[in-house]
């Protein structure tokens, strides 16, 4: 599904190099779980795949179900079905949540070539989901992430994830700031997301959220590069002995 070919990036208004050659292969199906140090690249590297535009690609490519995804704009990126749950949901004020999902429901479905929903069916749809996550709708009456908690904000994410039916679902420090229970709410709000025709990009710095999205590929990110791919007892191991020893192997 998705294939990544020695990566490099860097922030265009200062040009500072923050990938140095990123190789990822994730197939059809998989749940991938990226970890390593802060400053090491997680978060670049899920927002260059959603397309946005801080960041200047200086060799390397990125394939998405054989496209180039480097050649479409962020709103193609979504139509084609690739998703990302920020780490810290921005607030929009003035922009019913409700408001905010049909209307991005509908113009994934439009650049599909697909017929709007219409409202009875969106509200059963939206009810259904969001009783999942055990979100109210007064919460959805609410503006877009305004004054909602940390939980709330995840939880919204999921929502918009769930709603949506992404093929490519990235998430980029989804447990940041989660108590154990919205920790377990969110996490069972992706695992029920997870099947043969979609794949995910879990980036975290914990296993606290890896024993409820248990991956099948744990990658260790450091300096800008994957310095060791193993499975899911991989991040057992960095629990216990943290990054130290992979810093090293992506400065030799």
């Amino acid at each position: 599904m998705l294939e990544i070919k020695n990566l490099h990036a860097r922030i265009a208004e200062d040009g500072k190099e923050i990938l140095r050659g990123v190789d990822l292969t994730v197939n059809d199906g998989e749940v991938h779980a990226i970890m390593g140090p802060n400053g090491s690249g997680k978060s670049t590297l899920s927002y260059i795949l959603a397309g946005k535009e801080d960041y200047e690609i200086t060799e390397g490519e990125i394939l998405f179900n054989g496209e180039n995804l480097l050649e479409l704009g962020p709103d193609e990126r979504a139509a084609a079905g690739v998703f990302l749950a920020f780490q810290y949901p921005i607030e929009i004020p003035g922009v019913a949540t409700m408001e905010f999902l049909k209307t991005a429901m509908n113009a994934q479905r439009r650049a599909r070539k697909e017929a709007e929903l219409t409202i009875p069916a969106f509200m059963k749809t939206v009810k259904e989901k969001a009783g999942e996550l055990k979100i109210g709708m007064d919460m959805l009456k609410r503006p877009l992430n305004v004054g909602f908690s940390g939980g709330e904000k995840k939880r919204a994410e999921i929502l918009q994830m769930s709603l949506l039916e992404p093929k490519l679902c990235v998430l980029d420090e989804t447990d940041s700031g989660l108590d154990i229970d919205a920790l377990r709410i969110v996490s069972d709000g992706v695992n029920r997301l997870r099947s043969p025709e979609r794949s995910m990009i879990v980036i975290t710095h914990y296993q606290r959220l890896l024993d409820h999205i248990v991956p099948d590929v744990v990658h260790v990110m450091s300096k800008g590069r994957i310095v060791k791919t193993g499975g899911a007892d991989l991040a057992l191991e960095l629990e216990k002995s943290g990054y130290a020893d992979y810093a090293e192997d992506a400065a030799a």
